[in-house]
């Protein structure tokens, strides 16, 4: 979710001493995490490494908040985000076994009243669809109505999508969605008759031995062994307010550690046996949620992370699936504001590896966890180096855009209208109601669903203002865009947002706002 992108028992409920067949998860590791949030400005990291059913690594590093002693430990709580996304589909994957759904079984099979914006689309949808991001919505669709927290609820949300047009046709592309998880979340409430949060609760963390995790965004303000969230706000990093709403709990509401996420691991290397007979899910799940359904892009990776390089890439069921020198890789990452998490797996060799961050780098989860994953693989590559490198070339990159971007203004331009003339309800089809008002001198946007999307409107050229958000956690600045009939008046205003760097889930673009007369 956060822009990274712009975002993976005979123990079980104690964590054993470090294998020593592996001594590079010593001293060697600590140094190279250490050298990593050094290098990325990350206070705290939690660690989790698993081989052959054994946990080798079950740690934390650095501090919970910047400037306090409180350290992280093995039992210290991350939000882990969007990997929570793999636990939602583990509990279709035991409904499904139980007979109460079909992987393939349409979603108005089980829930009547859903819709999409194309019929046929909302007759064919599947359960199997909702969990792969291949519906045809974009990127990111529908995230306005959730991100930064409103008060929609979360039937609301799911209710509110059959007004968001497609941008692909059915199954064609891939485009990565929330939204359409929280629709499972309805699914499994409806099968089952126990909310997202029990059932997973019960039939997963409870089951497994996570038993310090919950699965609450809310959850993270309540204090105790928690990581605070951090962030750089103006080019300095800062204790940011994590994100606190439950409405969008089964994309990403999961808080854990490291000592739960390796218990994780082994139940999903051990195709989801827990302990002797004890199993979460059947051999025939853990093949469907690993097995590829979305073909996704394989782009070409920097120079100097060239053993990136794919062969194959796509999404199966809560999980991407890709390779990595020669061997497939499950994997996920997850990002909210201040939280950043990684977990990757190697399913022939049963090892894998788990980075949870308080700060939003994704470099640095990404140089642990291939650090990690080379050493079980016996091959050396710089990836300290080869990320400060790319950082430093992208730093440099966005720097040059913001500059083309207010170079290309023409601060001489005046708006065709006196400011009054652009004060007025707005509406869009999917989100709702904003208004623009005339406050003293200055036109001032509410967004009347999400309270902190409240900005002042800056004129930027023409007929175009600039919402600059007295948010400023929010990091999400975005273009207004009026456009006049003949007669002069306003006909719908568009928006988008200023900065590359905005996070995908700020879904401006997909807002068509029309005056409400």
């Amino acid at each position: 979710m956060k822009y990274v992108l712009r975002c993976l028992l005979a123990f079980v409920f104690s964590i054993p001493a470090v294998a020593q067949e592996a001594p590079w998860v010593q001293k060697e590791l600590d140094d190279h995490v250490q050298a990593v949030m050094e290098s990325f400005d990350v206070p705290g990291v939690s660690l989790a490494v698993v081989k052959d059913g054994k946990v080798l690594v079950a740690k934390g590093y650095g501090v919970r908040e910047l400037g306090k002693s409180d350290r992280v430990d093995s039992e210290t709580l991350f939000g882990i985000a969007s990997n929570t996304k793999a636990f939602t589909a583990t509990a279709l994957g035991l409904l499904v076994e139980e007979g109460k759904l079909k992987w393939d079984g349409r979603v108005i099979d089980y829930l009547p009243w859903f819709q999409l914006s194309d019929p046929y689309v909302t007759r064919e949808l599947t359960i199997r669809d909702l969990l792969v991001h291949r519906s045809g919505l974009g990127r990111g669709a529908g995230d306005l109505l959730w991100w930064p927290p409103s008060s929609y609820s979360r039937k609301e949300i799911a209710r509110r999508l059959r007004y968001i047009p497609l941008e692909t046709s059915f199954r064609s592309a891939y485009a990565y969605d929330n939204v359409l998880y929280t629709v499972a979340g309805e699914v499994i409430e409806e099968v089952s008759g126990l909310s997202w949060e029990d059932f997973v609760q019960k039939r997963i963390l409870d089951v497994v031995g996570m038993t310090t995790s919950n699965v609450r965004h809310s959850a993270a303000e309540h204090g105790g062994n928690v990581a605070t969230t951090h962030a750089k706000i103006d080019g300095r990093l800062r204790v940011i307010k994590p994100f606190a709403s439950d409405n969008t709990n089964p994309a990403g509401g999961i808080n854990s550690n490291a000592q739960d996420m390796a218990k994780w691991m082994i139940v999903q290397l051990d195709s989801g046996r827990v302990s002797g007979e004890k199993r979460l899910f059947s051999q025939r799940t853990a093949r469907e949620l690993w097995s590829p359904v979305t073909p996704m892009p394989i782009g070409t990776p920097a120079p100097e992370l060239a053993p990136l390089r794919a062969n194959f890439n796509a999404y199966a069921l809560g999980f991407g699936v890709r390779d990595y020198r020669g061997y497939k890789i499950v994997t996920h990452t997850g990002g909210l504001p201040g939280y950043l998490s990684q977990v990757m797996m190697i399913p022939e060799l049963k090892a894998g590896v788990c980075v949870l961050t308080n700060q939003e780098s994704g470099a640095a989860f990404n140089a642990i966890s291939l650090y990690v994953l080379d050493r079980f693989l016996g091959a050396r590559h710089d990836w300290l180096g080869g990320f400060r490198t790319v950082v430093a070339r992208m730093d440099s990159m966005l720097a040059a855009r913001k500059q083309d971007i207010a170079a290309s203004r023409n601060t001489k331009s005046k708006p065709s209208l006196p400011l009054e003339k652009y004060a007025g309800t707005y509406r869009d089809a999917w989100y709702g109601d904003i208004a623009i008002d005339l406050e003293g001198k200055t036109l001032v946007i509410r967004f009347t669903k999400t309270e902190s999307l409240v900005g002042d409107l800056e004129h930027w050229q023409y007929d175009t203002f600039v919402a600059r958000w007295r948010d400023r956690e929010l990091r999400a600045d975005a273009f207004v865009t009026f456009a006049l009939t003949p007669e002069g008046s306003i006909q719908q205003a568009t928006m988008r947002a200023v900065s590359p760097e905005t996070d995908f889930s700020f879904d401006f673009h997909d807002l068509l706002l029309k005056p409400v007369h």
